[in-house]
This record gives structure tokens, sequence and C-alpha cells, in this order.
């Protein structure tokens, strides 16, 4: 039997972390750690009917960590006693050659860092994060897990741009993709649900969070997704622009005067629905473009509009694609729970062959669920997605070897 996972996810500002057991999907416990490096700092940790809770100044990653395993103990589990058998660690960015579960040791570290480039906002904290719970919890192994994974095989069609091939080569600029532990995650829980083999299904999933990303699978392989080099590309995120055109940046930097940074800033952080509509949350979206007045409302409907629109023009590219598309499953925060933009996404599309059960769309769920009416020539479902568990569980196969 697998020993018990500790899945940290690490960001600037962030440590989200759960302890799972990898055979059963048994979540043991979970949290987060929010806003290091700020007077208001705050964790959570719930474990079973056990929670534990801090409200002060956490001022590093160190501390953040010691705070997890503090609130551990208070909170009654303490790790030696839950079995803890590995780290899990999830790493955005693997660059060309990193896209196994690898054992994490310094010479891993050292090509990490020299990847940090390719991911500037999500690698570094992740690094961060293997230092200290390296240093933390050294008796046991730490797993790099990462998020390109599933697209580094790519068709080179899919994978590669159209800019000079030595350049690409020798700055290792492909089309990497992201998200990957959950669109693997969610097209295996997808043909599970229809109690199929993952080999026979042609998909689209579409991960529908803060960051968004599409992606065509067929066989249980993917042939496309949306997301590029960078998390940037392709769909309308939270903050992140998608899809955009290069000669914006050029634009803005020779003639607005702004400097890469801030570009590359504004775009990650200032963009996508925020940028337009003034709000990330789709609940206050909805709310302002139903009662809201004025440029607050119209603002908000454009956000929402040029996010639907975005989104279809990506569904139908990835029927031209695949051919035809045996399913569509909806993940993520805003893919799981939020029909409108369900609705609206795949609205008037019959003669594709999708067919939404309104009812069925519109009742509140938790778990996967399908949202086709009956007779939909093309299943659409709604599955939740569990990159830790998923992340448990890799981490568990390479310690079986």
């Amino acid at each position: 039997m697998t020993r018990s996972v500790l899945v940290l996810n690490t960001g600037s500002s962030s440590v989200k972390f759960e302890l799972l057991e990898p055979d059963s999907g048994a979540s043991l416990a979970d949290g987060i750690v929010e806003r290091i490096g700020e007077e208001s700092s705050s964790a959570t940790l719930s474990a079973g009917r056990a929670t534990a809770c801090r409200d002060e100044p956490v001022a590093d990653h160190d501390a953040a960590l010691r705070t997890v395993f503090e609130m551990f103990d208070e909170a009654g589990a303490r790790l030696e006693d839950l079995g803890l058998g590995a780290v899990g660690h999830r790493v955005v960015h693997g660059g060309p050659d990193l896209y196994r579960p690898t054992v994490v040791d310094d010479a891993l570290i050292a090509r990490l860092r020299e990847l940090a480039p390719l991911a500037p906002l999500h690698n570094p904290p992740a690094i961060l994060g293997i230092e200290v719970a390296r240093r933390a919890l050294p008796d046991v192994p730490h797993i790099a897990v990462f998020d390109t994974a599933f697209f580094h095989d790519l068709p080179a069609a899919a994978a590669t741009y159209a800019i000079d091939h030595e350049i690409a080569a020798e700055w290792h600029i492909r089309r990497y993709g992201f998200h990957g532990t959950s669109h693997q995650y969610v097209s295996e829980q997808a043909a599970a649900f229809l109690g199929v083999p993952v080999g026979s299904l042609s998909q689209i999933v579409l991960h529908l969070g803060n960051g968004a990303s599409a992606s065509a699978i067929v066989g249980g392989r993917p042939v496309e997704t949306s997301m590029g080099l960078t998390p940037m590309e392709g769909l309308v995120m939270g903050t992140r622009s998608g899809d955009l055109d290069p000669g914006v940046i050029t634009y803005l930097w020779r003639t607005a005067g702004m400097s890469v940074e801030d570009i590359e800033s504004m775009l990650n952080r200032r963009s996508g629905v925020r940028g337009l509509g003034g709000e990330i949350d789709f609940r206050v979206l909805h709310q302002r473009i139903e009662s809201g007045s004025g440029s607050d409302r119209a603002a908000a409907q454009l956000a929402y509009d040029v996010y639907i629109h975005r989104l279809r023009k990506y569904i139908g590219a990835y029927f031209a694609v695949l051919g035809s598309v045996d399913v569509i499953t909806f993940t993520a925060g805003v893919g799981e729970n939020d029909a409108v933009v369900r609705r609206d996404a795949l609205s008037g599309l019959a003669s594709f062959g999708i067919e939404l059960d309104e009812h069925l769309n519109d009742s509140p769920g938790r778990g996967a669920r399908r949202i086709s009416a009956d007779g939909s020539p093309t299943t659409v479902l709604v599955i939740p997605t569990n990159e830790e568990l998923a992340i448990a569980r890799a981490c568990a196969q390479v310690l079986a070897g």
C-alpha cells in the first residue's frame, strides 16, 4: 500500500497543500498559507473534523512551511503518524527535457533555475518551495511533477511556432502547454464516467479557472492545446490576455514607452476579464451585467462577451482539428460552477452535434455529471478536477518504480 503524499503548490505569496492517500484518493488534510511576507498573512488547515487557523504575519516561505507543520500538530494530525511517504511539488514549466515525475536532487534544482526565464512568475516560487521543503523534510523523497508534461509529445505541427527555426531551437521556443495534470486527469475521469476506454474517445477538455486552457485529445493523447511557450497564450483568463497580436507588445514598447517588465506585468495581472471588466469573480461579473448601470455594466458585458467569443472560437477550432468529438468536458472553478458560461459557450451548436439539457446544466452539483441532452451526439460533462490527487498518484508511481 502506498503511503501518503504531501502535495505542495508554492506561489510567490502562498503555499497550498494537501495530504492524500494515492490509492484510495482520500484527502487526509488540506489548507493554504496566504499573503506570505505581508502583515495580513493567514493560514488554515482542515484535517477531518479538526481545523487550525493562524492570522499573524508569515515572514517568508520557511516560516510558511513551519506554520503548516505546526498546524498539523495542532489539529492532531502529525505527518509522521499519517504515514508520509513523499512530498510532491507542482512545477509549472519543465522546458524541453523535464516531463516525467522526477525525484528532486541538487542537479534537478540547478536545471530548474536554468529554465526559470521560461516561467519567471511560476518556476522561481516553486524552486523556493522545493528548497524549503527539502530542508524541513529531509528524510522523505521530494518529487517534481511538471504542468507541461502531458503536452510534451504534441504533434510537431501543433507544437511549433512559425518563427526562425534556429532561434527557436537555441532558445527552446515551442508550444509547451500547461494545466497538463488537470487535462490528463479530467480526460481519464471522463472516460471512466462514461464507462469506456480513454483510448476510444476524441475529447475537448475546457479547464476554466482564473487560468484557462483548452485541449483536444485523441485516444488519451493531446493533439492540440491553447497555452503555448507560457501560460499567457490562448483563452481569455481572469487576469491574462490570452491570444494577442505580438505587434501590440512592440507597439507599446516603441510608441507608449512601456518597459518589457511593465508590458509583461500588464498582460499577466491587469488584462483578461479583470482588465476589461474590472472584476475577476464571475459571480460579481454576472451581477453587474444583470443589475449594474452605465459604464460598469457595459464594461462587465464586454468582458463577458470577449471571454465567451474566444472560448467558442477554440471549441470550433478543435472540432476542425478532431473531425468529430465524442465528449466535451468543463472543469475548474468557472467550468464546474458557472452554468451560464457553459450554456453560452455551447449555445447554437446543434449542427456540431451539441445539445445541452438546460435543466441538467442549471442543476447544482459537485460531482461528475452529464449536462447534455439524451440525444446529443456529443456528450457534455462537468468533471471536477483534482490536480493534487493526480500529482500524488504520479509520485506513488515513482516510488513504486
